[in-house]
């Protein structure tokens, strides 16, 4: 497989590049973007001198200056969609073909000229099925855009079109295969990317002794697109050219060192959406600096290691204690709540436990339908006892 020059840059090479291309974008985002107008310093010598943009502070700044809290490159014309995450948070798509730059993340997967591709990740309303739709589309690939759900309608199909690719979360793509070959129509899946949930050693190997599937995976969020993604060497996944991603020391603020958890910072090279020290909300590593036999020489993410809010991913979608408790103000007797995420079988659980006022009754259903709506991630509710100062997520998964 041929490598894209980006992927082979010497580090001279790829700082040279990185550093031409933050120039522009901080120029340009200080003459179109409002909020880069107050913000940026008027001469900024080094990235570190921009100030941190988090994601948990952006429902607030959209709704208070609507709809992308000033910080918008373009006219609203010059986008192709926007989409709604929970939130809720606002995110625009601009017109380029590989807009969210998941092509390189894909090819390293095996995707390639002529595959049909299954692309099991939502296309509603949250942008991660048109991200790895249009990067698979970059590629030369066919794709059955089949979303969420549905999990024997997917097999039949995928079978019937003969995919030979998988696209979206690594519990799904267990399912699906699981699903066809217990009908008796196993799927013969070559190439598959999974990403937007945890993918632990236990459930890639699961899938390689079960079915023969060799996954790989990337890292990327709705607003700043792919980020990172493994090579066939695995051992990390390497950092996207056209990003600069700093880890953070959680205390000290200062650059950690390779192996050190720190704060994710990010800064992409994106006129449309300018974002430039952005930070995401999650915590990782940087793995220690060593050639690749793949013949990358990008530096590697060694790995996620948690969230520094108490934003929680599940079902590939996040869930946040704030929006659950806004949910539940519709229901009075609730005094008290507590979001229970497990994991069995590569499949995450989540249930909500309701603590009712003294006297009070409810109707679990409802609560339920309404918390669904709100987080876009169904639950089982159970009315049961909280304690006092309980978190409100409580996530006792465990990943091996």
């Amino acid at each position: 497989m041929t490598l894209d020059a980006l992927e082979t840059q010497s580090p001279e090479e790829r700082r040279a590049y990185q550093a031409r291309r933050l120039a522009e974008t901080v120029q340009h985002a200080r003459e179109r973007s409002p909020y880069f107008r107050r913000t940026l310093p008027a001469v900024a010598e080094s990235l570190e001198q921009i100030p941190i943009t988090r994601k948990d502070d952006l429902p607030a700044m959209q709704a208070g200056e609507p709809p992308f809290g000033g910080l918008l490159g373009v006219e609203m014309p010059g986008l192709a969609r926007v989409f709604a995450s929970p939130g809720p948070i606002f995110d625009p798509q601009g017109p380029e073909e590989d807009y969210w730059r998941f092509r390189l993340a894909l090819a390293a997967a095996g995707f390639r000229r002529g595959m049909v591709a299954i692309n099991s990740a939502s296309y509603h309303l949250t942008p991660l099925g048109f991200m790895l739709d249009g990067a698979a589309r970059s590629l030369g690939c066919v794709v059955i855009p089949a979303g969420t759900g549905q999990t024997d309608l997917q097999a039949r199909i995928a079978g019937s079109l003969g995919a030979t690719a998988y696209l979206g979360t690594p519990s799904f793509l267990y399912t699906l295969l699981k699903h066809g070959r217990d009908a008796g129509a196993p799927l013969r899946i070559e190439a598959a990317f999974v990403t937007a949930e945890m993918f632990p050693e236990s459930l890639r190997a699961d899938l390689l002794r079960e079915f023969g599937v060799r996954a790989l995976q990337g890292y990327g969020t709705a607003e700043l697109g792919c980020l990172a993604y493994e090579c066939p060497e695995r051992g990390g996944m390497h950092l996207h050219p056209d990003a600069i991603i700093e880890v953070i020391d959680l205390e000290t603020r200062k650059p950690a060192a390779a192996g050190q958890p720190g704060e994710l910072v990010v800064t992409i090279f994106d006129t449309t959406y300018p974002l430039l020290r952005f930070a995401p909300g999650d915590i990782g590593a940087l793995a220690p600096d060593a050639p690749c036999p793949c013949g990358r020489t990008a530096p590697k993410l060694a790995g996620l290691l948690g969230r520094t809010g108490d934003a929680v991913k599940v079902k590939g979608m996040f869930i946040r204690g704030a929006e659950i408790e806004k949910a539940l103000k519709a229901f009075p007797a609730v005094a008290r709540f507590q979001a229970v995420v497990t994991r069995e079988q590569h499949q995450d659980q989540l249930e909500y436990v309701v603590e009712l006022a003294p006297g009070a009754t409810v109707d679990p259903a409802a609560v339920g339908e309404a918390l669904r709506e709100a987080v876009k991630v169904r639950g089982e509710v159970r009315v049961g006892v909280v304690p006092e100062k309980a978190k409100r997520i409580d996530d006792r998964r465990v990943w091996r």
